[in-house]
Formats: structure tokens, sequence, C-alpha cells
């Protein structure tokens, strides 16, 4: 993919490195999931510390700013989790309301977990920025509001861009409008905009693709239920997972049905990063902590007594574990050949107990 400026494999959020040689960067998603309880939230907050994520998302938008409230038939939702809802009334029941968002920063931050959120127009950007948050994302949805992109990437902060229901050109395009608008960086996610998402439908092999294509880091926004595709995501190259969060799926809200539970959300940031870890290089030779058990391969051993010029056969010789012994592949060497002297059950065989 050509690009009017180079992007760079790796960008840097709160002093983080995000690339494909560093450990995923994990991304918890509060989204609508506190049911419109700040203290809910807040409470969120603490327990998505908890598990270690790397950084806590938020959403900055109001039903105003997302969308109309007019009673059209384009504006209700057809199938799917929110089926029959309209849009107008999702938003209002799973905005984030701005007066909340600097008790939110400021937990996330006393706890030590970077913070930032998904602006839905500019009003969103500028809360954000007087938050000095460190990055923004825009999501899939808006991934086609090249005037957003601008406006959130004018900020000079990182940007990542969820990708689901984008073409190619429209990939390339959101990317490259980011990058001249001055983003420090773009991270680009691989997403299904279906919720929950199917395996079937996860495809997770385009964060490889897109990664050889676009030249910047590539991550998994998963709508899939539990963690399994992120970890195959990891596999295939990719530097960064986003996973919706909740504190019980049983308390209900707009996005628990994939969303996980905290102990859930545990498992996810360690499995994701002990598949990075395990991926490794391509490796031929011994390691150190394989070398103590190189005594224990098979060997060549005496398996019956051999009295001194005794031909030494398959009946008294053969390969077992441990290693001590002459190694197997010499086992046709030694057939047929006498016994330089008296052998005893048990022994390693050695060229000084075999004759000419």
């Amino acid at each position: 993919m050509s690009s009017p400026m180079t992007a760079s494999p790796e960008i840097e959020i709160a002093g983080r490195r995000i690339g494909a040689d560093h450990p995923p960067y994990v991304i918890c998603e509060l989204s609508g999931n506190h049911n419109g309880s700040l203290e809910r939230c807040l409470s969120m907050v603490d327990a998505a510390a908890d598990t270690g994520c790397d950084a806590i998302k938020i959403q900055t938008y109001t039903a105003d700013t997302i969308t109309l409230d007019v009673d059209r038939p384009e504006f209700k939702i057809n199938g799917g989790l929110w089926d029959g809802r309209s849009l107008y009334e999702l938003y209002q029941e799973a905005q984030t309301p701005f007066e909340w968002h600097a008790a939110i920063f400021e937990r996330a931050r006393k706890r030590g977990v970077t913070i930032f959120s998904s602006p839905f127009d500019e009003t969103a950007v500028d809360l954000l920025a007087g938050l000095d948050a460190p990055a923004y994302k825009i999501a899939s949805f808006e991934a086609v509001d090249l005037p957003l992109i601008r406006y959130a990437a004018a900020k000079g902060k990182p940007l990542i861009i969820s990708t689901g229901m984008a073409n190619l050109a429209e990939i390339e395009t959101a990317r490259n409008t980011a990058l001249e608008a001055g983003a420090a960086g773009v991270l680009l996610l691989h997403c299904v905009s279906s919720y929950p998402a199917t395996f079937a439908d996860a495809n997770v092999r385009t964060v490889a693709d897109m990664a050889a294509r676009f030249g910047c880091p590539i991550g998994l926004s998963d709508h899939t239920p539990g963690t399994a595709a992120s970890v195959a995501a990891v596999s295939v190259g990719a530097a960064a997972i986003e996973k919706h969060f909740t504190l019980a799926r049983a308390d209900g809200g707009p996005d628990s049905a994939f969303s996980l539970e905290p102990a859930e959300f545990k498992a996810l940031v360690d499995d994701t990063k002990n598949a990075w870890a395990a991926l490794g290089r391509a490796h031929y030779d011994v390691l150190g902590s394989e070398q103590a058990n190189l005594q224990y391969r098979r060997s060549l051993y005496v398996t019956a007594d051999v009295p001194a010029g005794a031909i030494l056969s398959r009946d008294n010789v053969r390969s077992v574990r441990p290693g001590i012994g002459l190694p197997p592949a010499d086992l046709d060497k030694v057939l047929g050949r006498p016994a330089a002297r008296a052998l005893t059950r048990g022994e390693p065989l050695a060229w000084d107990m075999v004759g000419e």
C-alpha cells in the first residue's frame, strides 16, 4: 500500500511501546456497561486495573452527538442484540456522561493505568484533550468520518482506528488521513462489527495481512466470546487486543453479552502475554533449560550379561534411556562384533568394550 507518509511499525502511548516486538497491549473497554451509574463505572475501573490490563478505554458521546432523535425506519435497529431499539434510545442508555469523565480519568490514573477514549464528535475530542488523553480511538462506524479523524489526529497523539466493515481502500484512506493530519502514529485494529461476533467470522489471519500491507502496528478489537480469538490473533502478530469488560454479565448492560468478567479478563491478559512470549523465534539448538535432560536421551546399554569374546547382538545390546552409552546411531556398527571383556547387564556401552 502506498502512503504519502511513512507509517511506523511501532507507536508509543504513555511511554508504552506498542508493536509486534513487544508484549500485546491489552485494552479494557468499559463501554456502556456502567448501566448509568458513576459509582459502578468507578468500580469497573478498579476491577479493570486489577486484571493487569495496559489501558482502560471509555466512549465519549451523547445520544445527540452520535445520532438524531427522529422516528424514521433507518434509525431503528433490525436484528441482533439490540433488535427493535432506536439508535437514540440505545445511545441514551449506553452513553458515559461528559461530566463523569474527569472522575473516571482520575480514578484510572490513581490506579496507575493508562486511560483514553473514543470520541464521536469534535466536542468529545476537545473534552478528552482537556483531560490530556494520551491517545484517541476511532470506532469502526466512524472510520469513514474523515473530518473526525483529522480533528482528533491534529491533537498530535497516536490514533487507534478500528476497521470493522471497512474495505482496503477505506482503511488506507483512514490511516493516511490520520498521519497527514498530525497523528503521532496509527494503530489499526482488525474488527468484526457484529455483536457478538462468531469465530467463523473472526478471520484473525487478517492481522498478519494488514501488517504486511499497512506498515503500522495491527491489533484486534475482539467481539467473539471468550479469549480464543485474541490468543490466536497474538499468534499471527497482533500488537494490541481490545475487549469489552463488565463486572458481571448477569447484571445486564448494552454490551454485557460479549464482555468478559474480571477473572476472565485477567485470563485474557495472562494468556495473550504468555502466547506472545511463547512465540519466541525459530530455534533448533539445545536450550539452557534442556541441558540437564540430555543425559536422559536414549543410548546403547548392555541388556544381558556377556562373556568376554561373545558376539554382541540385539539380545544383549539395545538403546534405552538414559544417554550415557554410545549413540543409538552406532548400533549397526556394534552388532556382530565380540565383547572386548566380560560385560554386565546395565553397563552403558563404550567403544573400549567392543572388540574388532
